[in-house]
């Protein structure tokens, strides 16, 4: 078994392993990135955010060539679906992606190892290679970004067949006839709709009584209702207890979460969406000393160390942090300038979220609900996407600009963003909040027309003054 030295090695090649491991050599490191898929990118980029927005975009374009090009002057005779074409260029858009990747680790001198790495003391990584034999990297220093994998639900198993995780529905090789999603988070929220769009009927069953979770009330109750106008079906307050497989597809045990009768609920293919939980299965942590919580998270401090000087931890693997690819990159990056002896932070406060559905939710910062429970005085700022002429021109009015502004300071504390484009729209608030912007700052800035950005300026000027032009 051979011996390599290093600065830093990097377990897990995801958004924030390799981001982190292309940062840590810019620094001047000489550095290890190890990854067992075969591909980097992680979960991301394989089965996760990259595939499911390639089929976004695609059965969007389905869609709006089923309902709504006709509106713009525009026939397109009989419209035929093409699954496996659609298929075809999701993977292609994967394999471009995976294989950049690779590209900019070679461009910056970053050692890409194909193998299953386990931590054999602080200073050592044992690598079990895929194409056979052993490695083992010496190192001053290892960061753990494993990920995360799918929750399993009690009494309901997975096969990717007719009971799916995210990474079989990125795979169907037909559209059901009828797709129960359990869990109305985020990829559940935006899986149904992908099936929807292209001919399934979808029932969503969430065991809250609300779709997203965690995300503004206002903006979730907007959303669930959008999706209910094209045809998702909601059931909430309702858990599953059991899944039978039967000749048809599965039949699935539903009840009051508050308790109550039980009934069925039939369908051909069942996706679980019910969260992620940290993957740190085979690292060897309790060897080393490295703790987890009673959840399988890793604590670190203030500089993503764990108790163990000298091993860190940044993405999905974190208790108390949002399990977003973006969050990942930035602590890869920055777990890179701390251990080259730089200064560096994460501010977890502009971090944005974005469900990818049509309309689109994109949310920064604090809720309502959050700054009435710390009782904070803020101001609303609502701007709706039927005053914005682009919106109008593009014939997609759906929704609103909310931004919050704390009283007094101005500042802008939380902004909430439902209609086209608003996971592109939010940047815009996530920049202001970073630089502790106030919502007159934002009212202030020209914003070119026609744009559906003059909806972010409307809602800042409520928020301000109370008053906008275009309202």
């Amino acid at each position: 078994m051979s011996e390599e030295q290093y600065d830093v090695v990097f377990i897990g090649g995801g958004p924030g392993g390799y981001a982190g491991a292309i940062k840590a050599a810019q620094l001047g490191l000489r550095t290890a990135c190890v990854e067992n898929r075969g591909s980097l990118g992680g979960t991301c980029l394989n089965v996760g955010c990259i595939p499911s927005k390639a089929l976004l975009q695609s059965s969007h374009l389905y869609a709006e060539a089923q309902h709504d090009l006709a509106g713009h002057g525009i026939g397109v005779g009989k419209l035929a679906l093409d699954l496996k074409a659609m298929m075809g260029r999701k993977d292609e858009v994967v394999g471009q992606l995976t294989k950049g990747i690779e590209g900019l680790f070679r461009k910056n001198k970053v050692d890409y190892i194909v193998g299953t790495g386990r931590i054999s003391s602080p200073a050592s990584v044992e690598v079990t290679l895929n194409d056979g034999g052993a490695r083992t990297l010496a190192t001053e220093n290892i960061v753990i970004a494993t990920g995360s994998e799918v929750m399993a639900l009690n009494g309901v198993e997975i096969d990717e067949k007719c009971i799916v995780s995210s990474t079989g529905a990125l795979a169907l090789a037909k559209v059901p006839k009828h797709l129960v999603v359990i869990g109305g988070g985020y990829i559940g929220l935006e899986m149904g709709s992908v099936w929807h769009r292209l001919g399934a009927e979808v029932t969503v069953v969430e065991f809250l009584d609300r779709v997203t979770p965690g995300m503004d009330g206002e903006l979730s109750k907007h959303l669930q209702r959008a999706l209910t106008k094209q045809g998702l079906s909601f059931r909430l307050g309702t858990k599953v207890t059991g899944a039978r497989k039967t000749r048809s597809g599965v039949e699935l045990t539903v009840e009051p979460a508050a308790g109550g009768e039980a009934e069925s609920l039939s369908a051909d293919v069942v996706l679980v969406s019910i969260g992620r939980r940290p993957y740190t299965d085979g690292l060897g942590l309790e060897d080393v000393g490295v703790k987890t919580d009673n959840r399988g998270f890793v604590p670190v401090d203030a500089d993503y160390q764990t108790e163990v000087a000298g091993i860190f931890a940044i993405g999905d693997v974190l208790p108390d942090r949002p399990m977003l690819a973006h969050k990942a990159e930035e602590e890869g990056a920055v777990v890179a300038e701390k251990i080259a002896g730089h200064a560096a932070s994460v501010n977890y406060g502009a971090i944005p979220g974005v469900v990818y559905t049509w309309p689109e939710a994109a949310t920064v910062g604090r809720t309502e609900e959050q700054l009435k429970e710390d009782g904070v005085d803020y101001r609303v700022g609502k701007f709706p996407f039927m005053a914005n002429s682009r919106a109008r021109a593009n014939g997609a009015t759906e929704g609103f600009v909310k931004i919050l502004a704390e009283t007094g300071s101005d500042r802008i504390v939380g902004a909430h963003i439902i209609g086209p484009d608003a996971g592109t729209l939010i940047a815009e608030l996530v920049l202001a909040m970073e630089y502790s912007a106030t919502a007159e700052d934002v009212a202030l800035a020209c914003h070119a027309h026609p744009t559906l950005n003059e909806a972010v300026k409307g809602a800042a000027s409520l928020a301000s003054s109370g008053k906008a032009i275009n309202i």
